[in-house]
């Protein structure tokens, strides 16, 4: 009897081994995890490779055994691109402007993405279509009138360009912004909404005591979407802020400062290995702000967009 059950037993264990469903979901798996690791490879084997070159000593440029780990331990790496940059004033206005920027591209768009949702007029579909355009069409399009009219009112070298635009919802990438807030609103039941004008609260009562606090999850989303790519952006900072101390100006002359500075004022002179140490170390600087943020907020950030219109 113990005899027949453990043949039964091994009979319906093969059974299931051979199945085309449980072949089907070891193959999928192994596939999911294949891309997750390469994701992943992608993306942190830069940054560790930027750690690891950061720490390491000039000596252990020239030594054939040192890849990853280095003999000799240092911070002169990051001495030199501290004073380099003047980190600590360039991080200051960097992170005042990404600040301000952010929180009125939020407030901005959120109003632009609760009338498209909710405030039907004649020719509003008509106007999100320029929004959706606003997306589509690359900023280099329009950057020659808007530089000029800004040129004319005095306002470059200033932060009023990025203010401006913010509180205009014209800021950069203010079209998906908006489009995550249309699509969240539009995903609100109606009733709650009709229960606020029965109790006799208005438009903007309604908005922002009713559906502003349960759009919590977009305002989240586009709250770390418009600091991360204010930080990182280049185009717009280089063009309205020549002279301004901020992170994307200081990157993108590190090379020829680093090159001046290490060289005595002939750049020419300078080790070319021992200026790509510093200079990756100046862009490990630059986003080790962004990384520390990122691991304290990951965690609202996946499930802010997991409850907003991006998926699904």
């Amino acid at each position: 009897m113990i005899r027949a059950n453990m043949i039964q037993m091994a009979a319906w264990l093969l059974a299931r081994l051979l199945s085309f469903q449980s072949w089907k979901r070891g193959l999928w798996s192994c596939v999911r995890l294949g891309l997750i690791m390469g994701l992943s490879f992608v993306i942190i084997y830069p940054i560790l490779q930027k750690i690891a070159t950061a720490i390491k000593d000039k000596s252990d440029l020239y030594s054939p055994i040192v890849i990853w780990v280095p003999e000799h331990y240092t911070w002169d790496n990051f001495k030199q691109a501290i004073r380099i940059m003047d980190y600590w004033t360039t991080l200051g206005n960097t992170f005042t402007l990404s600040v301000m920027t952010t929180v009125l591209t939020a407030i901005s768009c959120a109003f632009a993405g609760y009338g498209f949702a909710r405030l039907k007029f004649k020719g509003s579909n008509l106007l999100f279509m320029g929004v959706i355009l606003t997306i589509l069409v690359p900023p280099t399009t329009i950057l020659i009138p808007v530089y000029l009219n800004l040129k004319d009112l005095n306002l470059l070298n200033t932060y009023w360009p990025f203010i401006l635009t913010s509180m205009t919802a014209n800021s950069m990438k203010a079209g998906l912004y908006i489009f995550i807030f249309r699509q969240f609103f539009r995903g609100i039941p109606k009733e709650v909404e009709e229960a606020a004008y029965i109790d006799g609260a208005g438009v903007s009562r309604t908005f922002t005591r009713i559906m502003l606090p349960n759009a919590l999850p977009s305002i989240v989303t586009v709250l770390l979407f418009a600091f991360v790519w204010q930080w990182n952006d280049s185009f717009y900072t280089t063009t309205y802020l020549t002279t301004s101390k901020v992170m994307s100006i200081q990157l993108s002359s590190l090379p020829y400062n680093l090159g001046i500075m290490l060289s005595d004022g002939v750049s020419s002179r300078a080790d070319p290995f021992y200026q790509s140490m510093v200079l990756d170390t100046g862009m490990l600087l630059a986003i080790l702000p962004l990384i520390l943020i990122y691991i304290f907020v990951q965690r609202y950030f996946v499930e802010s967009v997991e409850r907003t219109g991006i998926v699904g």
